[in-house]
């Protein structure tokens, strides 16, 4: 039996399903998932036909119409993190994307037994966004939860990329008392080398198992730009650096793994032949810990979008199992 079995959850900002995909692993039955994006939507009708994905933003969302009278025993949601990210201006809650509010809004109206909202570190450890996360905290007690706001880091959940995420969770006292947030395994994860040599040896590229091994190391964290900026490739120069390290060129995306005549060759090379092969979308994913069946989509770099600011699925399993363990302890104890 699932962890989460007989749970519920609504989603809002469900992207390209990261979280959702952690969730359903964790057991619980999604009754609804919010995303305006078109090319999310398809994604997630794509791999989960019998999903209600309703398209539109979730400032517009009336729950009434889609669930009905339906208990929800989770709300969660990986709300844009453009207002906190230091990629953007930081703008926090005077930013008109700041979703926040509207999880709130969900909260009162929902009343639901627990939130799991994910975001950029910088909402949890920046000292610009304190007021953020006291008036959050406060607002989710005056509602009658207990709140734990933490750091993850996806490495720490077996996903081959350094990534430092915020998560926040509240519960009713009687559940919460039973909650543990999981903070990882400790086990190293396998290396971006590890995780993509069949891959890139694919279409008979016999390069592929020497590439495997320069790149030895996790990957840096994958950066999916904003709605309107960003995802033509691996993020800013930084960002290229450190896939330059593991022989990954990070400039571009490719539409495909290397041909057998691809020259492993230090640098960027000429024409797409030699030099340091390129991601796929498809091989991002994998980097993110979605699962190798689930297919994106949209264009090459609508594609990457979604997979790059997505919550890593592995991730949002083990604290959606943790979630669900303490509803089911706080039922069995009632």
């Amino acid at each position: 039996m699932l962890d989460g079995h007989g749970l519920t959850t609504l989603e809002i900002c469900a992207g390209g399903g990261g979280q959702a995909i952690g969730l359903e692993q964790a057991g619980f039955e999604h009754v609804g998932l919010v995303e305006q994006n078109p090319h999310a939507c398809a994604t997630l009708r794509l791999n989960r036909p019998g999903w209600k994905v309703i398209e539109g933003d979730v400032r517009d969302f009336l729950p009434g119409p889609h669930i009905g009278q339906r208990q929800i025993d989770l709300l969660s949601g990986g709300i844009p993190c453009t207002p906190y990210s230091i990629a953007g201006k930081q703008l926090g809650s005077t930013d008109e994307r700041d979703l926040l509010p509207e999880a709130l809004r969900l909260a009162r109206t929902l009343h639901p037994r627990a939130i799991m909202l994910e975001n950029v570190s910088e909402l949890v450890k920046s000292s610009k966004f304190k007021y953020t996360r006291e008036k959050l905290s406060a607002d989710l007690q005056d509602l009658g939860y207990s709140v734990r706001m933490d750091l993850v880091d996806a490495q720490n959940f077996g996903v081959p990329q350094r990534r430092v995420r915020a998560v926040v969770v509240a519960m009713r006292p009687d559940a919460f008392q039973h909650f543990n947030l999981p903070l990882g395994n400790w086990e190293l994860p396998p290396t971006v080398g590890e995780v993509l040599e069949d891959s890139m040896g694919s279409k008979g590229w016999t390069g592929a198992k020497e590439w495997a091994r320069l790149a030895n190391d996790i990957a840096p964290t994958l950066v999916g730009g904003s709605m309107k900026h960003g995802g033509g490739d691996l993020g800013p120069d930084r960002a290229k650096n450190s896939w330059a390290k593991l022989a990954v060129n990070g400039n571009s995306l490719s539409d495909d793994v290397p041909d057998p005549d691809f020259v492993l060759q230090h640098g960027v090379g000429r024409g797409g032949r030699t030099g340091y092969p390129r991601l796929t979308a498809h091989q991002a994913a994998l980097i993110q810990g979605f699962p190798p069946d689930w297919q994106f989509a949209g264009g090459k770099t609508a594609r990457y979008k979604q997979i790059g600011n997505a919550f890593p699925p592995p991730v949002a399993r083990t604290v959606g199992t943790s979630i669900a363990a303490a509803l089911h302890a706080a039922s069995t104890a009632g």
